[in-house]
């Protein structure tokens, strides 16, 4: 026994010898740890400096009844249930309840939620109240707080700000400017004093720094009326989604970006960036097409093609056009009335045995590769060339000509057309302007230039001619404004992509242009897809979202530049088609004046003369069997014209015509379908 005992006291000394300093520092470890002080995420802001995301603390409030003595609860419980009834809502009686119960639990709740995510100015309230305002040790108060990203605009441009979330993936801007964002956090040493409160040692903090804040190039106003458009299309086609995307002429600053798609329950939301959705471009692609060829110098926009009637074979494949009928037409015109056949058939017949010749152009556009936006994830498009592997000798280059057989973002659309208007340059397009600490500017993104010219002069002059003849005289007259000129483009295509066929009839409707013609500002590039066998003319989706953000910049003068001095002549007024006695019956009550006619003409009506108060309008003709524009008539003037011309016609809404099924120029023939749309 004595020997046994020995043996003990010899073993306690070797412990406190040999391992007394590291037990000791294992239980300075239970007592002593450190703690992160977390650095508050820098701002985003709008070009005008209006903030777009901020950090806001938030907290989460608990209460450790085991700090709490029973007398001291038991005599401010009301109190302190009225206060947290006029604090967080909620009645005085259910508070007493809830804390009550929580109080007398058998051991006693030491770590109870009283409220999860509490403003800033909750927490100052709830900390003065009973029992709570004698702290941690008495009063048992815990907060734990955490930052949260607002958005002071909520859904605004909210897929481009993107989000910010602790421990998962973020997008948008948050995600490719976090390093600059994010800061660095701090971090100090806190010590286990009395009563299991954790209370931090003086001397030990690292100070948190700030993350830094960026400067968008978003525009709030432009934004805004670019969703508000986009929206308004949206719901009224109920389409599947779609993009809108506003550049900076002379920049390649994008003002606004939206991305909107149908929800499960109905609505829209910014669930995805479409505008950097890889597809086949379709119709806008023969802007692309046309600059080779007139380039190359195997065309101008004077010469003449044969469009064959809007049929052509490529091998065993068939190329259809939408307009048929057509024989012999000038390039200017096919563009106008965006001619499959024709620029399928021009691109074939001159660059069949040369085919890089053709995609070289393609390329100096940089449409093989990506667009470079400052935006993390941007998908590679596809450009196929001779060695790709599903080349076809035949049917490629036909294909490709018009907009087939190559996967292109909406953003590449908008880049190209951009630097038509932008006179040959191609710029980068960007979304940060500049990085700032306290206000102070560390970092600033200038413009890049691409490509100083794409084309000729020559070429580019052309171009411009020909995208505002389709707005003239073409598929996208809807959009022509009696206030400014503009020029564009517009595209319809089957979609085949995601487990779509081109059989399911799923089209996505495009538009591409810039304003105004003389002094380009800004390029706008619209892409909607429909659902299966819905609407999907180019004309009636993407240009109708084109004018409302068009005539809403201008009317606000969002870019900064007058009204032409003759507009301010006139006033505007809706876009009407009517017969010409119904329109002087109407302005016998408006006070307007129009001439008497020894006929009934069709007319559309756009503006009125501020002095002599003479309505401005022009006659809708219909030489030659051709369907007129109809949009702004109504419902018994346009049955009146169609019928008229023995077609058969089908009515969806009600109103006035907004759309229609057949393009203006198409060939009249009896005893087939158009449908026309009102609202």
């Amino acid at each position: 026994m004595l020997i046994f005992g020995l043996a003990i006291i010899v073993k306690a000394i070797s412990i406190q010898v040999k391992d007394g300093e590291h037990l000791l520092e294992m239980a300075e470890q239970k007592h002593i740890r450190t703690q992160e002080l977390p650095a508050e995420r820098g701002k985003i802001y709008a070009d005008e400096g209006a903030m777009l995301s901020s950090t806001i603390p938030q907290f989460d409030i608990r209460i450790d009844f085991k700090a709490i003595n029973a007398d001291t609860f038991n005599h401010y419980l009301q109190d302190l249930s009225q206060g947290l009834s006029k604090v967080l809502g909620g009645s005085p009686q259910e508070y007493s309840k809830k804390l009550n119960g929580a109080f007398h639990q058998e051991k006693g709740n030491r770590y109870w939620l009283l409220k999860k995510n509490a403003s800033y100015t909750q927490y100052q309230a709830i900390r003065e109240l009973p029992i709570l305002k004698k702290g941690k040790n008495q009063g048992g108060f815990i907060v734990e707080p955490k930052i949260k990203r607002e958005k002071p605009y909520g859904v605004l441009a909210s897929r481009t700000i993107g989000i910010h979330r602790e421990n998962a993936s973020n997008v948008g801007l948050e995600q490719k400017y976090n390093e600059s964002l994010a800061g660095v956090d701090g971090i100090r040493v806190i010590r286990r004093a009395t009563g299991h409160v954790w209370e931090p040692v003086e001397g030990t903090e690292i100070e948190p720094v700030n993350g830094k804040d960026i400067l968008t190039t978003i525009n709030v106003d432009i934004q805004d009326i670019t969703e508000y458009a986009l929206m308004a299309v949206l719901e009224e086609f109920k389409a599947q989604f779609g993009t809108a995307i506003v550049m900076e002429v002379q920049t390649g600053k994008i003002k606004a970006l939206a991305n909107l798609g149908l929800q499960e329950n109905g609505t829209y939301a910014e669930d995805y960036n479409y505008a950097l959705m890889p597809t086949e471009p379709g119709s806008t692609f023969k802007l692309m097409s046309l600059l080779a060829l007139i380039d190359d110098g195997y065309v101008t926009i004077d010469d003449k093609v044969d469009v064959e009637g809007g049929y052509k074979r490529f091998g065993n494949q068939r190329i259809v056009d939408d307009s048929r009928g057509m024989g012999v037409i000038s390039v200017k015109q096919a563009f106008a009335k965006s001619s499959n056949v024709a620029f399928a058939k021009m691109v074939d017949q001159h660059y069949k045995s040369k085919p890089m010749k053709f995609i070289k152009h393609l390329q100096k556009m940089r449409l093989h590769e990506r667009t470079g936006i400052d935006l993390l994830g941007e998908p590679a498009p596809l450009l196929k060339d001779v060695n790709y592997k599903t080349w076809n000798s035949v049917t490629s280059l036909p294909w490709i000509a018009y907009g087939y057989e190559s996967l292109i973002t909406p953003l590449h659309t908008c880049m190209v057309y951009n630097a038509v208007a932008n006179d040959g340059k191609l710029m980068k397009p960007y979304l940060v302007s500049e990085i700032r600490e306290y206000g102070q500017v560390l970092e600033r993104f200038d413009p890049v230039v691409l490509e100083e010219k794409i084309a000729k002069p020559s070429t580019i002059k052309q171009l411009q001619e020909a995208l505002h003849s389709v707005v003239e005289e073409g598929t996208a007259r809807s959009v022509k404004s009696p206030y400014y000129n503009a020029g564009g483009k517009t595209g319809t295509a089957q979609v085949a992509d995601k487990g779509i066929t081109y059989r399911d009839g799923v089209r996505q409707g495009s538009f591409v242009g810039y304003f105004p013609m003389e002094n380009p500002r800004y390029t706008i590039a619209i892409l909607v897809r429909s659902v299966p066998h819905g609407v999907y003319y180019g004309s009636i989706l993407g240009g109708s979202v084109f004018k409302k953000i068009a005539d809403k910049l201008y009317a606000n003068e969002v870019g900064g530049w007058a009204l032409p001095l003759d507009s301010l002549d006139y006033f505007s007024i809706p876009e009407t088609q009517a017969s010409h006695q119904s329109m002087v019956t109407i302005g016998k009550y408006l006070g307007w004046n129009l001439p008497q006619s020894d006929h009934d003409r069709m007319m559309r009506f756009s503006a009125v003369d501020k002095k002599s108060k003479i309505i401005k309008g022009q006659e809708v003709k219909t030489e030659g069997q051709r369907i007129p524009n109809m949009k702004g008539m109504g419902l018994r003037d346009a049955l009146m014209l169609l019928e008229s011309q023995g077609m058969i016609v089908k009515v969806q809404g009600r109103g006035k015509v907004v759309n229609q099924s057949m393009n203006e120029g198409e060939r009249i023939s009896k005893g087939k379908e158009i449908t026309i749309y009102l609202n």
